[in-house]
């Protein structure tokens, strides 16, 4: 489906921000609330955004907020597709639960690899490794950001490019963590505060450096 670079811009906010406000998105993409009000109404006649019920506010009238339709989650690219999720259940039923979960981990030790290099390569803040990991997750369309946090940062993956397979197998979730722990080391704690497969609109992390403990004679 061809949209034009605003819609484009529109869709994508929604993807990682959430609902928004017409407001809201004007101010993000710096144009006027008409212009963002005439692509919403394209958006919504070709049924990638839709309008939520209206929230109160202490003043004024109560505000729309607009959120993406399954269809508007859909049009970001996946490389997945149905063949990959048919064999998963081949597997599953020919090898069991376990051997599969085994399977792939075999595979997420090649992407451990990869990212090890690229990350060692990176100054040995954890900060500056973060970011770096960010970026390869979105080079592998996860749409990642780090966010910093009073006490740590929040590593955010807007989108799963591997949503249907970790729907037909949760093994690649939890490999996803073992995959994170492991990359960032021992003195790192890493803990999933949003799941998509929880009904979460994204999956985070929550990172901090875990302070040595003192040794007392």
């Amino acid at each position: 489906m061809k949209l034009a670079k605003t819609q484009e811009k529109i869709l994508r906010q929604l993807k990682t921000r959430g609902p928004q406000t017409i407001k809201i998105l004007a101010n993000q993409l710096d144009i006027t609330t008409m212009g963002v009000r005439q692509h919403i109404d394209e958006l919504t006649q070709k049924g990638l955004v839709i309008k939520t019920g209206a929230a109160r506010q202490n003043r004024g009238r109560p505000v729309h907020y607009w959120q993406l339709t399954d269809e508007g989650h859909a049009s970001f690219p996946d490389r997945h597709n149905q063949a990959a999720v048919t064999l998963i259940h081949c597997l599953k039923d020919e090898l069991g639960e376990h051997q599969l979960e085994t399977l792939v981990g075999a595979a997420h030790e090649s992407l451990h690899q990869r990212y090890r290099y690229e990350l060692d390569l990176c100054e040995p803040e954890l900060g500056t490794k973060l970011l770096r990991l960010a970026q390869l997750r979105t080079d592998d369309g996860f749409m990642a950001e780090i966010r910093l946090l009073p006490d740590g940062w929040l590593l955010i993956q807007n989108h799963c490019p591997q949503l249907a397979m970790a729907n037909a197998c949760q093994a690649y979730c939890h490999a996803e963590l073992q995959l994170f722990r492991s990359l960032l080391g021992e003195q790192v704690s890493i803990q999933r505060t949003d799941h998509l497969l929880n009904d979460g609109r994204r999956c985070a992390y929550k990172i901090r450096q875990i302070e040595p403990k003192s040794v007392t004679f």
